[in-house]
Order: C-alpha cells, then structure tokens, then sequence
C-alpha cells in the first residue's frame, strides 16, 4: 500500500547521502524541504520531494495542513522494564538525601531488584508495554532497553526476556542491554569479587546463547564498579559478540570515560561530571558521549557540559533515562526543554542529539532517525508549531499531532 503525505510545511532530516554522527557546528544545521510531501510503500520511504513536483495516484493520501514534520525520536538509553516506581524515596531525596546515601541505605537500585525479583514475568511485560505505548505516543520510533534490575541470573534473564516480548509486539526497533553490572546485590555485599565472577562466568554465556542482549553495560562510577572491574565485565562480553555501552562519571570523574573509549564502546552515558581532559579523549575516539538531561533536573545534580562538548567538536546523543527512581520520565519534548534552556543547546543540536544522534548510539542510523528514501517511514507531525523552538519553548505541552511508525498512525 502506498501512502502519501502531502502538504508539509517543512519536512525535517532530509540529508544527502548516507547520515552520519552530526558533530560540532553541523548539529545547528537541520536539512529541511519546505512545501514538501513524503511517500511510504509498506512502511518504508520511497519518494521525498516539493509540492510543487508532486505527481501520479496513491492508495491513500493524508494531508498535513502545512504541519512541520520531523524524524521519530532515537531514546538509546532507558530502563523501562521495572516492577514499581520508587516514590517513597522522593519524600528523601526532598530532605536532602544525596542519591548515593540512599542507595547505601538500601535504596536506589537495591530497592528495585527486590521489588523485581517478586514480580511475574507477565506482570514486568504488562507494565513495560503501556511505557514503551507512552514513548510511541511521545513520538519515540526506536528505544534501547537495559536490564539491571534483577541482579540475580534468574531475575536478569527474566527482565531480558520481556526485552524479547517488547521487541516482537511492538512497532519500533528496540534495542537490548545486559546490565547485570547496575550494583553490587546484597548476598554480595562481602564479595565482590565473587559476582564479577558470576557475571563473567554464567550471566554473560548464558545471555549470549539465548541471543538476549544486543550489548553489555556496566555502571563504572563511584560508588559502583571500578575501571579494572568494569574492564573485565566488559572484555568477557566482547568475546561473546556483545559490544559495549558504559554508565560513566555521573557521580564523580570516575575514569570511565577514558575506559569506554579504550573499549571501543558505542557510548558513555551521564558523563554529567567531566572536565576538559574527558572532552578531549572523546575528540580522539568514536564513543559517542550520550547525555541524560533528565536526570541531573530530577536529581538536582550537574548537568553535563554539552555546550563545551560540542563547541570542541563532539557529536553528542541525548536520552531519556526513563528508569523507576532517578528519571520517572520518558518525555522526549521535556527533555529536549532542558537541554536548550538548562545546557544551552539549540533547537536544531538538540533534535538531531536525539534523532540522528540517537540512532548512531543505536547502530540504526541507516534506517531511522532521517528521513529519506529506504528509511523507515518513521516520523512525527507537529501540532501547528511555526518553528521548532516552540517544542521547547512551551516546555510541558505536548507538541505532537501524530505519530507515524511505518504503516501505524498514532
């Protein structure tokens, strides 16, 4: 079936050429059609183009009155898949409890690997599909999804394997993390070393032979895991296909950066604690520096240099975080808020950080996050915006009309 979008007011993320990691000054330009249509044949694009060029008969013709039209949103960082929030730990962190004080307490991570380890599989499944419904609804067309809440190998594979029902049941590419390295459990408090080794010796093979996970994380900050731990986490999960992604220096300049590039890991995540020396270790690498603005404005902490970092020529990914304690949030529009108003951003940096940007943090940037021909016809239509600072500019409203995945209209 062939479908044509027609009367567009500007049609976003039309590049030339294959797209690439958008870095430095060309993260302000955002290549547009103005007048345009765009034609989809089973979900896939077939013709971009003006109005003005427009020819021949489709099956189904659907006008966008003059709307703005962008690619669908890239999250490449999210831990959707939990059992409850953690509410009762708000009331603390208003009282000033600092996040690693709770997570001592027994908060914090802890917290939800109990809550999860209880929990059915049908009921984590249930629960994940009306977020991963929210995200699409919030224009999101592609999602990575990390375990890290069970932090047992029974509860661990159990989170994956809703991972697998996510991804067969739904629209979108979703993609899987393993992050058995969230923290240190409880029956391991005095041994640490003995679930590094349980990771390596039993998670890790057995993740690798379900075919459960397209990537290893571990959460190398202070605190949590140490650079020599999360190096050995992370070479046993290459030698088993699964490339690295790194939670890093969202606590403290913990060295994590510098190991991620060394890992040749896709990303390095947080980084909301990083100095000129980490800027210029990512400028000699291809990690891609993936920053969580929602989380510093929940925590209250730092937000991550992403003024400097582009300034110095990086190419920066934003995400959403979406998790039960540190970011109860998935909304891509807010999040694109912050990182214009709190890190500096411009529009057009900030969409294509979590477009483009998300989809290279993916390994799907040749298929979503652009829209041209043989991409996914994945895209959102905005709600009578006149230009792309309204998304931020009136942070807290939705700016979304509908959301396009493929042949599905939402």
């Amino acid at each position: 079936m062939r479908t044509r979008y027609s009367n567009i007011g500007k049609l976003y993320g039309t590049y030339n050429g294959p797209p690439a990691l958008r870095k430095g000054e060309d993260l302000s330009f955002l290549p547009h059609i103005e007048e345009a249509f765009l034609l989809e044949e089973d979900g896939i694009i077939v013709e971009i183009g003006r109005m003005a060029d427009l020819q021949g008969t489709v099956d189904r013709e659907i006008d966008c009155e003059g709307n703005l039209v962008l690619p669908a949103w890239c999250d490449s960082h999210t831990h959707v898949v939990f059992a409850e929030s953690r509410y009762q730990e708000f009331r603390m962190r208003l009282q000033g409890k600092l996040y690693e004080e709770i997570a001592k307490a027994g908060g914090g991570i802890l917290n939800s690997a109990a809550k999860l380890g209880v929990a059915s599989e049908d009921d984590l499944y249930l629960s994940a599909a009306e977020r991963v419904k929210e995200l699409i609804h919030n224009g999101v067309g592609a999602l990575e999804i990390k375990s890290g809440y069970g932090l047992t190998p029974k509860s661990e594979y159990k989170m994956l394997r809703v991972i697998q029902r996510l991804k067969s049941n739904f629209p979108i590419d979703i993609k899987a993390t393993f992050l058995g390295a969230h923290a240190i459990p409880k029956a391991f408090k005095n041994n640490r070393t003995g679930y590094i080794d349980q990771i390596i010796n039993e998670m890790i093979p057995h993740v690798s032979k379900e075919g459960l996970a397209d990537y290893c994380d571990v959460f190398c900050d202070k605190g949590f895991f140490t650079i020599e731990e999360s190096r050995r986490i992370l070479e046993a999960a290459y030698k088993y296909g699964m490339k690295a992604k790194i939670h890093a220096n969202e606590l403290a300049v913990s060295g994590g950066v510098q190991l991620a590039c060394d890992m040749n890991a896709i990303s390095c995540d947080h980084l909301e604690s990083v100095t000129p020396v980490e800027i210029e270790y990512l400028k000699r690498h291809n990690t891609i520096p993936t920053l969580l603005p929602g989380t510093s404005f929940f925590l209250g902490i730092p937000y991550a240099p992403a003024r400097k970092m582009i300034d110095a020529g990086l190419g920066i990914c934003l995400a959403s975080d979406y998790n039960p304690g540190s970011t109860p949030s998935g909304n891509i529009p807010f999040l694109l808020s912050l990182a214009c108003i709190r890190m500096k951003l411009l529009p057009e940096e900030a969409i294509q950080a979590v477009t483009i940007n998300g989809a290279c943090a993916l390994e799907l940037e040749d298929t979503v996050g652009a829209l041209q021909v043989g991409f996914k016809s994945n895209f959102i239509v905005l709600d009578g915006l006149r230009d792309l600072s309204e998304i931020m500019y009136f942070y807290g409203k939705s700016p979304i009309k509908q959301v396009v995945i493929g042949t599905n209209i939402f």
